[in-house]
């Protein structure tokens, strides 16, 4: 019994947070710099901000938010660069010129 009502009251806590918008599961579960350039843009716009302030902060090893304006030019350069890249598999953190024209 106890075991069925914990597990309820989890299913109902992820259930609001997820109905939230960008959560803090969202956060946690978002693979930043790993995230593939297919998946990147197909996710909308706030994701996209939030794989890339995720990105961010594991490219400069703190939990410091960055500048919007660092935010801002990084996802403009993912974006850039994902949408021309040969492997759609590329990891946002690897996506670069040459993978625009060879499959990695």
């Amino acid at each position: 019994m106890k075991t069925t009502t914990t597990a309820a009251a989890a299913a109902l806590v992820l259930g609001v947070t997820l109905l939230s918008g960008c959560s803090d599961v969202e956060r946690a579960l978002n693979k930043g710099g790993e995230t593939k350039c297919s998946d990147y843009l197909a996710q909308d716009a706030d994701t996209q901000r939030v794989t890339v302030t995720k990105f961010i902060k594991q490219q400069t090893k703190t939990e410091n938010e960055p500048t919007g304006t660092s935010v801002d030019f990084t996802m403009a350069a993912v974006q850039a660069l994902c949408s021309v890249q040969a492997n759609a598999d590329t990891p946002i953190k690897n996506a670069d010129i040459a993978g625009i024209f060879f499959n990695k």
